[in-house]
């Protein structure tokens, strides 16, 4: 949509994230606390956390222009494999990998590759190459530290997870205006209108995702949760595509999306 209506990507999401870290505020329990933040033992998670999101967007968008959507998203969706394989190694007492999740877990990955590409095959210019590795290691580092808030925090999840996500999204805006200042030093940009209301649009939707992912991570098993979240973008964006946008499926994109629900379907037993 965002593309649709010429809306500027960075501008759109630093309101984005400011209007998340309004509904984050809108839900705490207590009132907030600048020291209280400040000397928190999740202060580092949140801001790691928070500088990652526009890196790895940023890289996304240029990924998206100069390699193609679909190897930019194979490589963001496979990234997967860094948070599993972590949450594996760092916990697991709530992890474990039987044969029956193997299957699952390498019908998600063929899932997930099936349906982004459109002939089966990727190709790109080799010299973009640390494009696509800076998209993977990022939102892997991203989900890992994600998860490691959810696993490490659990006795003060339910009374600060909001205000994680407030210092997060406020982290993230700030990166953001910064990248934003040194573009506009290059080049001029004015405040677009509608880049501020598709922002707040795009903002509601996107707080309410992650605390949901956050509240998944915190109660059931990682090695589960990264894979079905993945491969639930992965099937719901396509068929939005076909909806929303008339795009058109190839056969390998059908048979990507019949491996995932597949793949749900067994990590769900």
């Amino acid at each position: 949509m965002f593309e649709k209506h010429k809306v500027d990507n960075l501008q759109a999401l630093i309101v984005n994230y400011l209007t998340a870290a309004g509904c984050s505020y809108f839900f705490l329990d207590q009132d907030f606390s600048l020291n209280h933040v400040l000397n928190s033992d999740w202060l580092y998670h949140s801001m790691i956390i928070g500088t990652l999101f526009i890196i790895v967007f940023n890289s996304y968008a240029i990924g998206t222009q100069k390699v193609g959507i679909a190897v930019t998203t194979v490589a963001n969706k496979m990234s997967l494999i860094i948070p599993v394989c972590t949450a594996l190694i760092l916990y697991p007492e709530n992890n474990t990998f039987d044969k029956l999740k193997g299957i699952a877990f390498l019908l998600a990955l063929a899932g997930i590759y099936l349906s982004s590409t459109k002939n089966g095959k990727l190709s790109f210019n080799k010299k973009y190459l640390w494009l696509i590795v800076l998209v993977f290691v990022g939102q892997g580092i991203s989900d890992s530290i994600f998860n490691d808030f959810a696993q490490s925090f659990k006795e003060v999840f339910d009374k600060e997870s909001y205000l994680f996500f407030m210092t997060l999204f406020i982290v993230a805006s700030i990166s953001g205006t910064l990248i934003l200042l040194g573009e506009s030093i290059k080049k001029k940009k004015t405040i677009q209108l509608k880049s501020i209301i598709w922002g707040v649009v795009f903002g509601i939707p996107n707080f309410f995702c992650l605390l949901f992912f956050l509240r998944a991570l915190a109660n059931l098993s990682s090695s589960i949760v990264f894979p079905l979240v993945s491969m639930g973008v992965v099937v719901s964006s396509s068929l939005i595509g076909v909806l929303l946008f008339k795009e058109k499926l190839s056969r390998n994109n059908w048979i990507g999306i019949l491996l995932a629900i597949c793949a749900i379907y067994i990590f769900s037993l």
